[in-house]
């Protein structure tokens, strides 16, 4: 959903798929947000404005759904406004380029003008069926989608939509990080994978117990990936993985997530609970 750096040796690290290990960090609640913030599918913190977007689906993630949102919140979780953006269909995955925020709706993605919340352009994506996370590399200035119901990754370079991937091995692709070239995928299976757009070339990095929902960097090739079910889990270089929390219990959600690098907070929109919760993480 976002853009970072990884270095490519990485991906030569992906053998070691052991389900867990030794504590490494904690989560420490900070705050929620109330529940004006309708279905929040995903959430994307902007340094530049030290703001948070949350895409909202407000309702089910429908080709009727017509009422989804893009809210912004400030770093408190307080709510600055509810909805910036309107009008759109079944919002998800969020990522920036330049001074643009860029949204998926179901079949197509949507540009949007940070300055003002208006909608700028659409660009459809082919045979799109259910269009989930975004993810943008900024130094090659295209935008990577997943489009999970059709198996099929999809890049946007200058307006034009081309296929990256398609078919096995993704399986109900979600998630979706930009690092240094290489693109990272949550699998619905719950397998991160790594490829190379150039190549190709697709690896498996790590694995956890369903599918990945949302993909944030921690540096030094550590990750927090969640399931949307409600589980959040620490990814070490070395691919294993140590579940940090579990609230499917009580059923509440752990959506597309997003890290403050800075302030190490860890943003989790909780779908179904209509929250956003922020964690430290140290």
């Amino acid at each position: 959903m976002k853009s970072y750096f990884l270095p490519a040796l990485l991906i030569l690290l992906g053998g070691a798929l052991t389900p867990i290990h030794a504590q490494t960090s904690s989560l420490k609640a900070l705050w929620e947000s109330d529940t004006t913030l309708r279905t929040p599918e995903s959430v994307l913190y902007d340094p530049a404005q030290k703001v948070i977007y949350v895409a909202c689906i407000n309702g089910s993630p429908t080709m009727e759904n017509k009422n989804s949102f893009i809210a912004k919140i400030g770093p408190d979780g307080k709510v600055i406004k509810l909805k910036f953006t309107e009008g759109l269909n079944s919002t998800k995955g969020m990522g920036i380029l330049g001074d643009k925020l860029y949204v998926t709706e179901m079949t197509q993605v949507a540009e949007i003008s940070k300055a003002t919340g208006q909608i700028v352009n659409r660009y459809p994506i082919p045979e799109a069926k259910f269009l989930n996370d975004i993810a943008v590399d900024t130094q090659k200035k295209t935008i990577y989608v997943t489009d999970m119901r059709s198996n099929r990754i999809w890049s946007i370079t200058d307006g034009k939509a081309s296929m990256v991937s398609e078919g096995t091995p993704l399986s109900n692709p979600n998630g979706l990080l930009v690092d240094n070239g290489l693109l990272l995928i949550g699998n619905g299976d719950g397998s991160l994978m790594a490829i190379d757009p150039a190549t190709k070339q697709m690896r498996t990095l790590a694995k956890v117990s369903g599918g990945i929902d949302g993909i944030a960097p921690l540096g030094k090739q550590a990750y927090i990936v969640t399931e949307w079910g409600g589980k959040i889990w620490h990814v070490g270089a070395d691919g294993k993985t140590e579940l940090k929390q579990d609230t499917s219990a009580e059923k509440i959600n752990s959506a597309d997530v997003d890290y403050n690098s800075s302030a190490q907070v860890l943003y989790v929109p909780t779908f179904n609970h209509h929250t956003v919760k922020a964690y430290s993480l140290k």
